[in-house]
């Protein structure tokens, strides 16, 4: 053998196991955590538009394996931990929009009488926490009720209640910003018609006929036309509440922020609770949620009756739909006019699924965020994720297609309460904040589901 045949074949086997090398190293494990050096919203885009190209070309390797017969559990383990990288992406991405919000708005990090607040509803916060420190001290609850009083007495906030036994209003700043951070929390109050009323009597009314119409000529004859038919919307209602304890010596601790625990204490606990009503409660004692109503049917619009959601099936008895077609057919099964503001709604292991879907020309039918405060695109429509949506499962509907704010309605009554509690847990001071909450939904043509079944 001459020497020139001896390097050829070397460089053949070197080309053979390199080759096997790349393979092989295609079905290595995706092993990538969130990057701590993330510092803006623009590189966190940057980073998610990477991610999903790869995402996108290893689902592209997965259709191959299946279209040769091979085994993808190696490309599915991989496309797993992909789907992992983007969310925690996509939360880093959502936690510095927060904060660049945040610090662009107009007089952050002012003064103590914020966004136009009286001097009496200053004087009453400022009472308050006073008194949250020392709950037992009567001098403290004494000034507390005082500025409740005159806070009253300037018709500046709504006060339920009077002195420490019946439970002291939160301040309209602390109610204001557990409010707010309940929004974040709870995916449904972002979308939903959100209102507030005096009364759990709350009804809406909803014409679900239509006033009749005709034309006429100048001389001709008005007939007749039919009266709108009405259906009340009423809103089931419940008491949301939490029940934060600190340490009494936490409180007397000056460098214990009191107010910033009781705050995060009370949205984390609360909105979490509401949340899930929202999408599951069953109407008795708590909200009537999306899925808690009557049983969705397949029957379309016209002949479905009000109050009742309309599902689209996957044909698939405990899978999800094997075409996109299937979403095609839940879009357009939506009235043009809801169309215009819907987006999907669904877990974050559904979206997982979602994000292998082509068209026919075979592109990706999932578009990841790339502009700050826009949210991943599926079929052209916005994608919210919800933790409460159910999962995949025989007869369970894991999505839903929608104008949420056309179709589901909250009602939040006036007012947080807080009473105290310093006898139960020796040593530990326990806060009750509570508030009542209703909801059901609104408009049932505006929301449509996929029910996992054959039909």
């Amino acid at each position: 053998m001459t020497k020139k045949m001896i390097v050829i074949g070397a460089a053949t086997a070197m080309a053979a196991h390199f080759a096997a090398f790349q393979a092989k190293a295609a079905l290595l494990p995706y092993e990538k955590r969130e990057d701590p050096t993330i510092k803006s919203v623009a590189e966190s885009i940057d980073k998610i538009a990477t991610a999903f190209e790869e995402y996108k070309k290893t689902n592209d390797q997965r259709i191959e394996a299946i279209k040769a017969g091979n085994s993808t559990a190696d490309f599915d383990a991989k496309l797993a931990k992909m789907d992992q990288h983007i969310e925690s992406l996509n939360e880093a991405k959502s936690r510095l929009e927060k904060v660049e919000t945040k610090l662009a708005r107009p007089g952050a990090g002012g003064g103590e009488q914020k966004d136009g607040q009286s001097k009496e509803a200053v004087e009453y916060r400022e009472a308050f926490m006073s008194w949250m420190r020392a709950p037992g001290d009567h001098e403290r609850q004494q000034k507390a009720a005082q500025a409740q009083k005159a806070l009253e007495a300037k018709a500046t906030q709504t006060v339920t209640s009077t002195g420490s036994a019946g439970g002291f209003a939160l301040p309209e700043e602390i109610e204001r910003t557990i409010a707010r951070l309940g929004v974040e929390a709870s995916p449904m109050r972002q979308l939903a018609t959100v209102r507030t009323v005096g009364s759990p009597d709350y009804t809406e009314l909803f014409d679900i006929g239509g006033a009749g119409f005709e034309w006429v000529g100048e001389t001709d004859t008005r007939n007749q036309t039919n009266t709108p038919n009405l259906v009340e919307v009423k809103p089931t209602f419940g008491m949301a509440s939490a029940k934060p304890q600190a340490s009494e010596e936490s409180l007397d601790d000056l460098f214990f922020n009191v107010e910033d625990w009781l705050i995060s204490s009370a949205s984390e606990s609360m909105y979490a609770g509401e949340g899930a009503a929202f999408f599951l409660g069953d109407g008795i004692k708590k909200p009537t949620g999306m899925l808690g109503g009557p049983a969705p049917v397949a029957t379309a619009d016209g002949g479905r009756a009000f109050g009742t959601l309309q599902y689209i099936a996957s044909g698939q008895a405990a899978a999800m739909p094997t075409s996109a077609d299937v979403f095609y057919d839940l879009i357009y099964s939506l009235r043009a006019r809801y169309r215009a503001n819907a987006r999907w709604v669904t877990n974050k292991l559904i979206l997982a699924a979602m994000r292998k879907y082509k068209d026919t020309q075979g592109q990706y039918l999932w578009q990841p965020s790339l502009v700050a405060g826009q949210p991943d695109l599926f079929m052209g429509y916005g994608v919210t994720e919800a933790e409460d949506m159910p999962g995949l499962a025989a007869n369970a509907f894991p999505v839903a297609f929608g104008d949420f704010k056309e179709g589901y309605l909250i009602c939040d009554r006036v007012g947080m309460r807080m009473t105290r509690d310093e006898i139960t847990t020796p040593g530990m001071v326990k806060f009750y904040i509570r508030k009542r909450v209703g909801g059901k939904l609104r408009n049932t043509q505006a929301i449509k589901l996929l029910k996992i079944a054959t039909a």
